[in-house]
């Protein structure tokens, strides 16, 4: 732990305040009426329903508004309780504080946080009650607190405001993506046809190859990403050249997904824009090889993983241990709208440009996001190690400035 301010104290978590674990409810115990049970989704947003109890319990259980409360397992995070008196459910702490309880949750936010990037890449994130108490933190006079929390409300809540508008860009990102092909698809004329009549040959098989050193590359299932072919996605088949000449793939193939553990992602394709070397496709993915004089590669890439054709190919999938799994035969007979040649290449020309412009600003989205998420730490990092000085404040203003 690094020195610790003048006039503050060394302590632990732990020591700060008393943590109540809530109880294990059984399903059993659950009703539809009563107090409702506080579970991790209801703290995180990710869940708006609850199960509830009827009946009595310790008041160390009960949690009324305004309670602090600590998420310990799955999600790290601590919240204030903003709903109806309900009742706690396990894997969540109730706090009784010993110090501002505004301090504390900010304290506990922080804290988390840095639990959280020492565990990352381990799975579900799950701390032990010890490990929880025995966190060193630095805790400053009452007053001093106080003064903090009032500069933390007040920066936080603009970088808050920040997020959110950067959840609401992402979210219109994520819808217009999908209704621009639909939007530019009601201006042309387009007629019907099954996937199998616009190919060359059909569509065919891959082969299913061992890994072996130094041999013949074949692609991965993952080298299909975001509607393009990622070459590099490569690995050593145990097959010579000449066994793999039936499998090579050309400029202007489509590649789909056989199967996945993914309903979602189950029948998705991409595109071979280019091949600077020869590789080979595996039994994971089936080739399709649009006919020119009618198909144009890039507007299937285009057109394949959009909502109209998708819906038609999920009802298709069929579901083998736990892998969903599509055949050629139910491929084949996919109906894609097709425009004429020349309208086929001013969609692409016209969704692309689009895409481009949706493109850099998700870019861009992704960047300011990137530098909320570092103001943030570097607030709070400031403000528990006693460095909440004007001069900081000052360089805060300056970053939240450009901001944008």
């Amino acid at each position: 732990m690094n020195e610790v301010p003048a006039g503050w104290n060394q302590t632990t978590l732990g020591d700060l305040g008393r943590y109540l674990n809530g109880r294990c409810f059984k399903k059993t115990e659950w009703s539809t009426e009563g107090r409702p049970i506080i579970r991790i989704q209801n703290l995180t947003g990710s869940s708006s329903s609850f199960n509830y109890f009827e009946g009595e319990l310790e008041d160390r259980y009960v949690v009324r508004p305004g309670d602090l409360l600590v998420s310990w397992a799955a999600t790290l995070g601590a919240y204030f309780w903003s709903g109806p008196e309900a009742v706690l459910n396990q894997h969540i702490f109730k706090v009784e504080s010993n110090i501002d309880d505004v301090f504390h949750k900010y304290l506990l936010d922080h804290k988390l946080n840095e639990l959280m990037r020492q565990t990352h890449g381990s799975g579900m994130v799950h701390i032990t009650r010890g490990r929880f108490d025995s966190v060193p933190v630095a805790v400053p006079p009452l007053p001093e607190q106080r003064r903090i929390v009032g500069i933390l409300e007040s920066y936080l809540s603009r970088l808050d405001a920040a997020d959110s508008y950067l959840q609401r860009a992402a979210h219109r990102e994520a819808v217009l993506r999908p209704r621009l092909l639909a939007a530019a698809l009601e201006r042309v004329e387009t007629v019907s046809q099954p996937l199998a009549s616009l190919l060359q040959s059909g569509l065919a098989n891959g082969r299913s190859v061992p890994t072996r050193a130094g041999g013949f590359p074949v692609l991965r299932l993952t080298a299909l990403q975001d509607g393009r072919v990622d070459l590099s996605e490569r690995k050593e088949g145990a097959w010579s050249r000449s066994e793999a000449s039936r499998y090579l793939v050309e400029k202007g193939d489509f590649l789909i997904a056989r199967g996945n553990g993914s309903l979602r992602l189950v029948g998705l394709g991409g595109l071979v824009a280019d091949v600077s070397d020869p590789v080979a496709y595996p039994d994971t993915l089936i080739r399709a090889r649009p006919d020119n004089k009618s198909l144009n590669p890039e507007y299937l890439a285009l057109v394949w993983n959009s909502p109209v054709v998708r819906k038609q190919i999920e009802p298709r999938a069929r579901t083998t241990a736990g892998i969903y799994k599509v055949n050629q035969k139910d491929l084949g007979a996919v109906m894609i709208p097709v425009p004429s040649l020349s309208d086929q290449a001013a969609l692409v020309d016209r969704i692309t440009s689009f895409q481009d412009g949706l493109a850099s600003a998700s870019a861009s989205r992704i960047r300011t996001a990137s530098q909320v998420a570092a103001l943030r730490k570097s607030l709070l990092t400031a403000a528990f190690s006693g460095r909440l000085t004007c001069s900081n404040l000052i360089s805060t203003e300056e970053e939240l400035a450009n901001v944008h």
